[in-house]
């Protein structure tokens, strides 16, 4: 059986329900990324306190204490990525037991899908798998480059080669935090792409509620409510 007769054999709404599923994937982060200058988002806002870090960064001295937060940064992205490794080789190992699969999903759903069908539910999923890899190896190896120009600011901080490579460092670093941040989204969106094993309303259910708790905790988090309090900045 083919990949032409596969989809033939999806429903109307099992394709309406993978299309809304890509298209809030895909569509979420460009808006969490470039936010409405009048509503930022926690990404956005952290961003800016990355450039901060850097200023004092300068300043500082010894700057065990910034190495160590880099140290730890590349921590969180290489145990990611490891989990993302995990979810990749399960999914595979799935992948090739597709019949049993559906002979376990029977138990959650009537449906009567033809093995295909659930390589596909399960293809989704890897897609999901892949790509959050993807970008926490690459945030893991931005992690890295920053760490390099950090070490490389001269230790005099009037030194005209310390602000620009400084400011070099913060671009790094925030490039890093949002691919760490778009693997974290791939997470929230894979785990609710598990959700089209029990059907299409099942899915659409978990997709609308993963974009939910993202939406969520960029632009109506406690903590963004925090950052953009005033307390800390120097009154003009």
């Amino acid at each position: 059986m083919g990949w032409g007769t596969a989809i033939d054999a999806l429903t109307p709404l099992d394709l309406g329900a993978v299309c809304l599923f890509l298209l809030l994937w895909l569509g979420v982060s460009p808006i969490i990324e470039n936010p409405p200058a009048s509503r930022p988002s926690t990404s956005k806002l952290m961003s800016e306190y990355r450039r901060l870090w850097m200023q004092e960064f300068v300043k500082r001295d010894p700057r065990i204490f910034d190495s160590q937060i880099v140290s730890s940064l590349r921590q969180g992205t290489a145990f990611f990525a490891s989990a993302s490794m995990i979810a990749i080789g399960g999914g595979l190992a799935l992948l090739g037991n597709a019949d049993r699969l559906r002979g376990v999903a029977q138990d959650l759903t009537s449906s009567a899908d033809p093995v295909v069908v659930w390589e596909l539910k399960l293809i989704l999923m890897l897609v999901i798998a892949a790509n959050a890899f993807l970008k926490f190896v690459w945030s893991h190896r931005l992690f890295g480059y920053c760490s390099i120009l950090m070490a490389a600011v001269p230790v005099d901080a009037k030194d005209p080669f310390a602000q620009p490579r400084a400011k070099k460092a913060a671009e790094i670093n925030i490039t890093a935090a949002k691919a760490y941040n778009r693997g974290l989204r791939s997470v929230y969106f894979g785990i609710a792409s598990a959700a089209w094993l029990a059907g299409a309303i099942p899915l659409i259910i978990a997709t609308i509620f993963a974009l939910l708790v993202i939406v969520r905790r960029e632009f109506t988090s406690f903590s963004r409510t925090v950052l953009l309090e005033d307390t800390d900045r120097t009154p003009s």
